[in-house]
């Protein structure tokens, strides 16, 4: 059954290979000072930081820079660009990079005029701000994280070993984002797949949930089947267009809060990824591939159903002479299958991970109600145990 819903996403995109020139079409909109936010220096030598520059000097705008936003990005790097933009009186912020950049500029967005520390009052009390906002622009550099078309943000803080997302409200998404898939193909291929298991995780976190066989099922189901195709063409060509744009406008699609409408949504290998990358710093999108498949082994009896669907409908199992348990587990075994095959993590322990860790991370790990299965501490330290 569909569930009662509303929906609205405001964020405006322009998506292809010469979707850079329409920054020309947003710039007038806003004031005279950008906050330019970017990462490593990567943009520099790919040329995309030049172009960028260009288009800004050309709309007359006084650039205020922010590099350094890193994969992860920290309190202390908030509190960083907070003081950037109050300081310059910034009136755009303007992300050009992967999802770590998108998100870290939305939680500029809502810190830059709030008169209490942000880490207590967002990330911490997970309240909406009643502060100004500054407005958010993003160009794209990395498919994955569905940032650019969401009002998500997580950001980490190693002394208390938490990393924690805060999802608010519809006005501070972007208000433009600039979809240009040639900006991905510089990227690492590890960086790739990460971001590729990143989209598929996204819409299993929303199609393994309650209220099922509806249209957010359907259209999950869809963008599964079309990541797994082109996943598999850019794993060997990374500099296939085609599959690079089709990645890129699914990652847009998995997680612009579209096919979570009806859903309640479960986003538990999200938490228990998202704990264990408090305590290693990895990518992303490798710690939730280290803990997909033993969670959903676990949960499996509890949305059978739901998985024998997902095996029958994403993998084509054929059903012939199968219990419902042995589809179920013949379409984990294909994920498994597709996930070695594009190059993932498959395990905690590769990304950094120890046993000693385990406790820690367990206790870091944020207990949703929306899956098939409302985890105890002890089942979710039982689960870790198992990505080791």
């Amino acid at each position: 059954m569909l569930g009662n819903f509303s929906y609205k996403n405001a964020t405006k995109l322009y998506f292809g290979d010469d979707s850079l020139k329409f920054l020309n079409d947003e710039l007038p909109k806003y004031g005279k000072n950008v906050q330019l936010i970017y990462g490593g220096g990567s943009i520099k030598k790919n040329g995309i930081y030049d172009e960028v520059v260009k288009i800004l000097e050309a709309n007359g705008k006084n650039i205020v820079e922010d590099p350094g936003v890193m994969p992860n990005p920290t309190v202390e790097k908030l509190y960083e660009g907070i003081r950037i933009a109050r300081e310059n009186n910034v009136d755009l912020l303007l992300a050009v990079g992967g999802g770590s950049c998108c998100d870290y500029a939305k939680a500029v967005s809502v810190s830059v005029n709030c008169d209490e520390d942000p880490w207590d009052k967002y990330y911490l009390r997970f309240e909406e701000p009643t502060c100004e906002i500054i407005p958010v622009g993003c160009i794209l550099t990395m498919a994955g994280t569905g940032s650019e078309m969401n009002a998500g943000s997580v950001i980490t803080n190693h002394e208390q070993k938490l990393k924690i997302g805060h999802v608010f409200g519809e006005e501070i998404m972007p208000k433009f984002s600039i979809l240009n898939p040639k900006f991905t193909m510089s990227l690492p291929k590890r960086q790739m797949v990460a971001g590729i298991y990143d989209i598929f995780n996204h819409i299993c976190e929303q199609y393994f949930s309650g209220e099922d066989d509806n249209t957010s099922d359907y259209l999950a189901e869809a963008l599964m089947k079309s990541v797994i195709h082109s996943s598999l063409i850019a794993v060997e060509d990374p500099n296939d267009y085609e599959a690079r744009s089709n990645i890129m406008w699914s990652a847009t699609w998995a997680l612009n809060t579209l096919i979570s409408r009806g859903k309640s949504t479960d986003w538990m290998v999200h938490m228990l990824g998202q704990a264990a990358g408090a305590y290693t710093d990895a990518t992303h999108g490798m710690t939730l591939s280290a803990v997909s498949l033993p969670y959903y082994r676990y949960i499996m009896p509890y949305g059978l159903a739901k998985f024998v669907r997902f095996a029958e409908n994403v993998w084509d199992v054929c059903p012939d002479g199968k219990t419902d348990e042995q589809i179920a587990q013949e379409g984990l075994k294909a994920l498994e299958d597709w996930m070695r095959k594009i190059g993932v993590s498959m395990n905690l322990t590769e990304l950094g991970a120890t046993e000693d860790m385990i406790d820690g991370i367990t206790e870091a790990t944020f207990i949703l109600e929306g899956g098939y299965k409302v985890l105890t501490k002890d089942e979710v330290r039982e689960i870790l145990k198992q990505c080791l």
